[in-house]
């Protein structure tokens, strides 16, 4: 019968609502439909229209065709193709549901923004008029019906097409007191994500500006396009405006930002930045990154909390990868923000270009590699002497062409041993001026050929454990080979799991690995098959002569080096733990490092260990033994608490520390910070830092919302 029904209710929906084109007509389904007067439509029981999108849901609809107005009895629920829900006790409604009167309505936008109202206006299918309205995006309960948020106001204008919401005489209250009143205010909708208006304030005091508030204003300039002006005034004296400009094109995108402002810390002085950086894709796969920074004073950045660099890195760069192939090339200029820093005498223009293909000889087999790179760097000294004794001229400038070869082959031998055959050969071309050292043009080559033999020992057990052994040696030869080179990008090496079994640890290319070597070593790998697994590295590097390349606190130096111990654990349940030991004969450690990291749902604990011997050779005056420790831990699903410091044991203080509290439900988040810098120097004093910002879910796009509050009772 309810099949009959609904066919005839159908027909009687075509003949009856509309007489515009075929495919505007209206369906209409309901439990008893009968016509009444000869022009009058009346549908009973579980009634449903759907018409252009819309879906109306009502227990009573009546429609008089000379009137074309539907007459509906509730409970009502009509709702959008955009998500929005009306809902009412008693409507009347145009035939094509855009305009008519609603009463005891509620509006919904988004599933989250909630209007209710005695009476609600539908007025030309893009404006919904509201009077005497609450408005809120949180749950209430019937023992607890106040919301924690909401706005009362003498009446509001939902525009569905520029997707605003419209307030008059509009009162804000927090847990039902009111706060604020406002005459006119506007708002986005829960569906728009840019439009020309104010976001939400944040507030930041600091022990050096004191108590300030930053409040953006947000200009859409288009779809492509917008700024954002964010006045910050602080109780001592600080007046600043910071900027931010955006702009996405077909091929790629560019922000810049910048800030100007005077305080109390350089009293009648403009301070301030500006940083730029942007990504495009260039024809032929190409790549263009670029990035720069620009600062008025030393302090400015952390004393305004925008970054802890001290040293600014811009640069252009142009890349292209391939499955065989890369390519580069990039312009970077530095500038030193550091107390102990002569700015002339650092490198601050640097060039580097690089062209790297790897191929398969046909004649030889295996796989081979070539490079092409050139490197050069100015300081903006003159002078060629060294003022300052750090071991490089003041004025030293440098340009370098290289090339260099590779090939390696592997076989199986007898026994399932894996042996390879490995070489590599480079060609340097130097050119160094102001330098009364190393000045001069030189060219310098150099080779090195080795042979190496792993032999994996592999075992199963019958609970699913795998277990495999790796004895490996590397047998190598170079030659010793006078150089003129002056070292500067190969001073830090790092001895590790990674560079263990490798013919050249230096990092850069002004320096290369002489002498003939064996790298020795042995790998363990245990795979379970509950989810975890265990890897160690145990090795080191034995030398027929020692020529002095390597420094003692890179655990390198000398005919035997130190031993290297690396070991990773990984475990199904989110542990991951990694550990490197540099240590002697006499167990006496040269560098340490401890990293762990534990993920769980509602706890996080990320946290690193170093411990470094002082060496003059890598500008280490003293001892590093530093902890840093990151917690997240959430009390409720509504709560999240994130913890983080940094210890000196050298110095026997932290270094900075800092506390960020989260509060997030279906309506609100708020986000509060506290942080500790306890280093200082001459231009930056130990400062304590405090923040908060809050925005309400409900408006604009703001992302995912918290957890909505359990009603009881």
């Amino acid at each position: 019968m309810r099949h009959f029904l609904k066919v005839f209710g159908l027909c009687l929906a075509v003949l009856a609502i509309t007489p515009v084109a075929a495919q505007d007509l209206a369906t209409l389904v309901a439990d008893r439909v009968a016509i009444s007067g000869g022009n009058t439509l009346v549908a009973q029981g579980a009634v449903e229209v759907f018409y252009k999108g819309r879906r109306l849901k009502a227990q009573r609809i009546s429609y008089d065709q000379s009137t074309e107005i539907l007459t509906i009895e509730g409970p009502i629920a009509l709702t959008d193709d955009q998500g929005t829900v009306i809902l009412a006790d008693q409507a009347e409604l145009s035939a094509d549901l855009t305009e008519g009167v609603l009463t005891s309505a509620r509006l919904v936008l988004n599933q989250q923004l909630q209007l209710a109202a005695n009476e609600m206006m539908r007025i030309g299918g893009r404006y919904t008029s509201l009077g005497q309205t609450v408005v809120s995006s949180c749950k209430i309960c019937a023992n607890n019906p106040t919301p924690l948020w909401e706005i009362r106001a003498k009446r509001v204008i939902h525009d569905e097409v520029e997707r605003q919401i419209y307030f008059e005489s509009a009162q804000m209250r927090v847990a039902g007191i009111p706060i604020f009143w406002v005459p006119q205010l506007r708002m986005p909708d829960p569906t728009l994500d840019r439009a020309t208006g104010f976001l939400a304030p944040t507030v930041r005091t600091t022990s050096d500006l004191g108590f300030g508030v930053k409040v953006p204003y947000f200009i859409r300039l288009g779809d492509s396009r917008d700024l954002t002006i964010t006045p910050y005034v602080a109780s001592k004296n600080v007046r600043s405006v910071d900027l931010r400009y955006r702009q996405a094109f077909t091929s790629g995108r560019i922000e810049v930002s910048g800030a100007l402002g005077r305080d109390e810390a350089l009293p009648g002085e403009w301070r301030g930045y500006m940083s730029a950086d942007g990504v495009f894709t260039l024809p032929r796969d190409f790549t263009l990154q670029f990035s720069g920074k620009m600062v008025t004073d030393k302090a400015y950045l952390v004393d305004y909390g925008l970054s802890s660099d001290d040293r600014l890195d811009s640069r252009i760069e142009a890349t292209r990868t391939r499955r065989n192939e890369y390519i580069s090339a990039r312009l970077i200029n530095f500038r030193s923000l550091r107390d102990d820093d002569v700015p002339s005498t650092l490198p601050s223009i640097i060039t580097d270009m690089t062209w790297q293909r790897r191929f398969s000889p046909d004649l030889i087999g295996g796989e081979g590699g070539l490079r092409l790179q050139t490197h050069s760097h100015y300081r903006s000294s003159d002078s060629g002497a060294d003022s300052d004794s750090d071991g490089i001229s003041d004025g030293r400038d440098m340009s370098r062409i290289s090339v260099t070869a590779d090939w390696r082959r592997n076989w199986i031998l007898p026994g399932g041993v894996l042996a390879a055959v490995l070489t590599e050969v480079n060609g340097d071309f130097y050119s160094v001026v102001q330098d009364d050292v190393y000045g001069g043009e030189f060219t310098r080559a150099h080779g090195g050929v080795a042979v190496e033999f792993r032999w994996p020992w592999t075992r199963s057990a019958q609970n699913g454990v795998s277990h495999v052994i790796e004895p490996i040696v590397q047998l190598i030869w170079s030659p010793k080979t006078a150089s003129d080179v002056p070292v500067e990008d190969s001073v830090l090496t790092e001895f590790d799991a990674g560079n263990l079994f490798s013919l050249n640890r230096f990092p850069g290319a002004d320096e290369v690995e002489q002498g003939p070597r064996a790298n020795v070593g042995v790998t363990y790998t245990r795979f379970d098959p509950a989810g975890w697994s265990l890897g160690m590295t145990v090795g080191r590097v034995l030398r027929s002569e020692d020529f002095g390349q390597f420094s003692t606190a890179s655990g390198l130096a000398g005919k035997k080096s130190d031993w290297l111990a690396a070991m990773q654990l990984a475990t199904s349940e989110g542990l991951t733990m990694t550990n490197r030991l540099v240590f002697d004969d006499d167990l006496d450690v040269t560098k340490a490092e401890l990293r762990f990291d534990l993920q769980q749902e509602t706890f996080g604990l990320g946290s690193s260990y170093v411990w470094m011997l002082a060496d003059e050779t890598e500008s280490r005056d003293a001892r590093v033994s530093e902890l840093t420790i990151d917690v997240r831990y959430e009390f409720s699903p509504s709560w999240t608490a994130n913890l983080s410091t940094r210890y000196d044991f050298e110095a026997d203080r932290a270094a900075s520390a800092g506390l960020n509290l989260i509060f997030a439900n279906e309506c609100l988040k708020v986000d509060m910070t506290i942080q500790r810098r306890f280093t200082s120097s001459t231009a930056v004093d130990p400062t304590t830092a405090f923040g908060l910002s809050f925005d309400l879910i409900g408006f604009g796009q703001k992302g995912k919302a918290g957890p909505a509050q359990a009603c009881s009772g």
